[in-house]
């Protein structure tokens, strides 16, 4: 791919990857759908606030660079948008499902790519995972850079390069062991971080569903005017 993508960009893309496989139903995304999944609170780093009008220029600039397109359905009353990937950025399932989770969730390391990609694909193992990684690290025009090991931290984290090189935040040279009680609250924030997003996909079903139904109402009132 020629061009860099804006931060914002990479979200829309990122959501549009993802909402593909986890809720195919309600896919392509109507502008509504796309903003709530932008907007998450789960599976996102970091938590951002965008309005329509944000996330319309960003699908512009998608647009722009053949990476998303708009579709008109036949019976659907607004336009829907998906992502371009198969003809634009081709690649396996498995590497466009890191790819996703990382401009959805930023760095990460290979076993929490492995967790994170469960819902896109399945994969056997870290190994397979960190070795994917490395294939696309090492390509012609690399997809993926792995970054600097973070002092204290047993395992190097993974970045996608589609905004550019990522900037590394500076870490102290030396960092204590999380406390017992704080592994815990990440534990438990994981559990609610998961309840979340299965909330967030039960309200996508239910918009969908109600404008299957407002759709269908329509033609029934249309077929009642022509009797």
């Amino acid at each position: 791919m020629d061009c860099l993508l804006t931060d914002i960009e990479a979200r829309i893309l990122g959501c549009l990857i993802e909402k593909q496989v986890t809720t195919p139903d309600s896919y392509p995304l109507t502008l509504n759908s796309l903003v709530l999944a932008c907007n998450q609170k789960s599976n996102r780093d970091p938590v951002v606030d965008y309005d329509d009008v944000t996330v319309v220029k960003g699908l512009d600039g998608l647009r722009d660079k053949k990476l998303a397109m708009m579709i008109g359905m036949d019976g659907a009353r607004v336009p829907k948008y998906e992502h371009n990937c198969d003809y634009t950025l081709p690649m396996p399932a498995e590497e466009l499902a890191l790819l996703a989770v990382l401009m959805l969730r930023g760095p990460q390391t290979a076993g929490e790519l492995k967790t994170r990609t469960e819902r896109y694909h399945a994969f056997a193992s870290v190994e397979e995972v960190e070795a994917m990684l490395s294939r696309m690290a090492e390509q012609p025009t690399p997809l993926i850079v792995k970054l600097p090991r973070q002092p204290g931290k047993r395992e190097g984290r993974f970045a996608h390069l589609l905004c550019g090189q990522p900037v590394v935040p500076e870490t102290p040279s030396t960092q204590p062991q999380p406390e017992a009680a704080r592994l815990e609250l990440e534990a438990n924030n994981t559990r609610m971080d998961l309840m979340a997003d299965q909330i967030s996909q039960l309200q996508e079903k239910i918009a969908a569903i109600q404008e299957q139904l407002t759709e269908q109402h329509t033609i029934i009132e249309k077929l009642r005017e022509l009797l």
